[in-house]
């Protein structure tokens, strides 16, 4: 108990001093007029109160990933804590802060623009085809699950009812993607994601109450710990899969494509540290809480690993743990969680792939006919991917995530470097997570998108290409 509680604090403790301090670090001005005070449209630069941009911001950054990450990071021990604390509050928070504030300074600009701003030309077209593949990606693969969840819980199951299903979340997708964003999003959102905060404090609550009664032990994170605890560990190296394993909870290039949705919204530059480094701390904790009753449920991270590869999935165990400790409340808290959330994110997804595409031929998206003429074969293209397997999808949207949160945090440090700001506090991280990535690309599994090399030779290597990329960074004007 005592090592999730410090954790926890150190989440806090991170937010109300590193969070401010890089909030005052970027320069947020109070006085400064915002996007949507200067181009308000009412369909995507709408005002939103700061409290529903928290949440909404919150809930698309976060869905199912702060839950089934971190029950599968999980596997790899107590570790995964260290992992989480000190990549949310040094990593992921700064890059979804940086990510968001870029664009209110760019107004309201998506990241493939922020990226041709700061990194050239040749970077920004390469990103905008890179980045509109992986959101169409991630709002395929949150298709399929809901729609075999639904199916079975409504027993219209079989290949018919997996049809129906399909067809009426990707309608849903479209009406959502064209209609104003405080239509659905602003409205329902706000609700959603206060459902699964609450979810999370819940079983939290649980599971402290358990262990304070003695009926649960929690392990504690020891020096003899600090290993890879996974049950095939030669195919599960822990750097760099790990790191790539837990991403919404620690860092996640997702986000900076959603970040920018909010800040289109956002009236006062200074809610950017409660609604972008505070949305990614509040994640950071539901990660940590849900990586910590993973660990503990069945007793020790061992049988956790055997309960997962013996053929259960993580839904699986989220559904049995809100039914066993939660009782109806926590079934209800299941499906709202299991099969709402993705489908949030994946509608958000999709809402960011119109704009990218939008602002690459330059279609203003005031008019409903502009949105229509993006969005219907976006969609098309969306339905012909749906065929493919989830896992096929799944495997390169995990390393795609990581990969674009190398751009974004090399973006942000060119940034700070083009204003004489000292650029090491986003370059060091920039320079990590381009190990982390390059290594992973070396030495993961064939099946998961990597090439199987020898782990001495991906390691060396890597070290090699991030030495390239910071004597380029240093280099560059």
């Amino acid at each position: 108990m005592i090592t999730f509680l410090i954790a926890v604090a150190a989440l806090i403790v991170g937010y109300f001093t590193y969070g401010l301090f890089m909030a005052r670090f970027f320069g947020a001005d109070s006085k400064r007029p915002t996007p949507v005070t200067r181009h308000a449209d009412g369909v995507d630069f709408i005002q939103i109160p700061t409290w529903k941009a928290f949440v909404i911001q919150f809930l698309n950054i976060a869905g199912l990933g702060p839950i089934f990450g971190a029950i599968l990071g999980a596997m790899y021990g107590p570790v995964a804590y260290i992992w989480i604390v000190l990549g949310c509050i040094f990593m992921g928070a700064v890059h979804d802060y940086f990510s968001g504030m870029l664009s209110i300074r760019h107004d309201g600009a998506n990241l493939p623009e922020i990226v041709h701003h700061y990194l050239g030309r040749n970077a920004g077209v390469v990103l905008r085809v890179f980045t509109i593949l992986l959101l169409v990606c991630v709002g395929v693969s949150f298709v399929k699950g809901p729609a075999e969840l639904l199916a079975s819980l409504t027993g219209f199951s079989g290949s018919v009812g997996m049809t129906v299903w399909i067809v009426a979340i990707f309608g849903y997708y479209i009406v959502a993607t064209l209609l104003p964003i405080n239509q659905i999003i602003g409205r329902i959102y706000p609700f959603l994601g206060a459902t699964l905060l609450i979810m999370a404090l819940m079983i939290g609550g649980a599971m402290l109450y358990y262990t304070a009664t003695g009926q649960m032990t929690m392990t504690e994170l020891s020096v003899s710990q600090l290993r890879n605890m996974h049950s095939n560990p030669e195919s599960n190296i822990l750097f760099p899969m790990l790191f790539v394993v837990i991403s919404c909870g620690a860092i996640s290039g997702f986000h900076s494509t959603q970040s920018p949705l909010m800040a289109r919204t956002i009236k006062n530059e200074k809610y950017g540290l409660p609604i972008f480094y505070g949305a990614m701390i509040a994640e950071g904790i539901m990660t940590l809480i849900w990586a910590t009753v993973a660990i503990n449920y069945f007793g020790n991270t061992g049988e956790l690993n055997d309960f997962i590869t013996s053929g259960h999935t993580p839904a699986y165990l989220v559904n049995e743990i809100c039914n066993h400790w939660l009782g109806k409340v926590g079934a209800v808290l299941a499906i709202i969680g299991i099969i709402a959330c993705p489908i949030t994110t994946g509608d958000t997804a999709f809402r960011s792939a119109r704009l990218t595409i939008a602002e690459t031929f330059r279609k203003n998206q005031a008019k409903l006919k502009n949105r229509l003429l993006i969005t219907l074969p976006m969609f098309a293209v969306a339905i012909i991917m749906s065929q493919m397997t989830f896992s096929t999808i799944w495997n390169y949207v995990g390393i795609s995530n990581q990969v674009l949160s190398v751009i974004m945090l090399w973006t942000a440090a060119t940034y700070l470097k083009k204003n004489h700001k000292p650029h090491w506090l986003l370059s060091v991280p920039a320079l990590f997570m381009t190990c982390v990535c390059t290594s992973y690309f070396l030495v993961a599994p064939g099946k998961v998108g990597g090439l199987s090399c020898d782990p001495t030779v991906s390691y060396i290597t890597a070290a090699v290409f991030c030495s390239v990329c910071a004597a380029w960074f240093l280099k560059k004007k």
